[in-house]
């Protein structure tokens, strides 16, 4: 291979990995506008056919379950109430046609004095490559409060680091 065809070989590769980064940025971060307006087909086809979505509080696996939560008369209420969801940007790691990511997520609700954050949480997303684009495999929330499996989730998209603990 000539000296031309391995610099063109080089930046064909990071660009396919820049390519693969803004579109599981852009995955990641749609999920909040898209349940906060109730489009519950698009936040389901967010993940694989048979993907967990595992929160707190709930499970779902599948997009239909997806989608249920979606329609659900709790989540409608959050939508008439004044809800919003904010996701932090991302920090991916590809390995080929899979990808890890981690970020923070708030959800703020509106309240009679005003807007508050009702829950900060810790997300990890496992990602898949497939014929129709990235998708996730399985996003873990959990909340931050203090317990060890937040820090802990964070943490362990970076398998170099190493927890200080109280």
């Amino acid at each position: 291979m000539s000296d031309l065809e391995q610099r063109l070989a080089s930046m064909e590769t990071r660009l396919r990995r820049l390519e693969d980064e803004q579109e599981i940025t852009r995955l990641i971060l749609s999920y909040a506008p898209l349940v906060d307006s109730g489009c519950d087909r698009q936040v389901a086809a967010l993940w694989e056919e048979d993907g967990v979505y595992d929160v707190d509080e709930i499970f779902m696996q599948g997009r239909e379950q997806l989608s249920a939560m979606v329609r659900s008369s709790a989540h409608q209420a959050w939508i008439s109430g004044g809800c919003a969801h904010f996701a932090g940007p991302p920090h991916i790691t590809l390995d080929g046609d899979e990808a890890t990511a981690v970020c923070y997520t708030l959800m703020i609700v509106n309240t009679p004095d005003g807007f508050t954050v009702r829950r900060a949480t810790a997300n990890r997303w496992e990602l898949r490559r497939t014929p129709s684009g990235w998708r996730t495999v399985r996003r873990t929330n959990r909340v931050l409060d203090g317990r060890e499996e937040s820090p802990d989730l964070l943490a362990s998209h970076f398998p170099e680091a190493v927890r200080h603990r109280p």
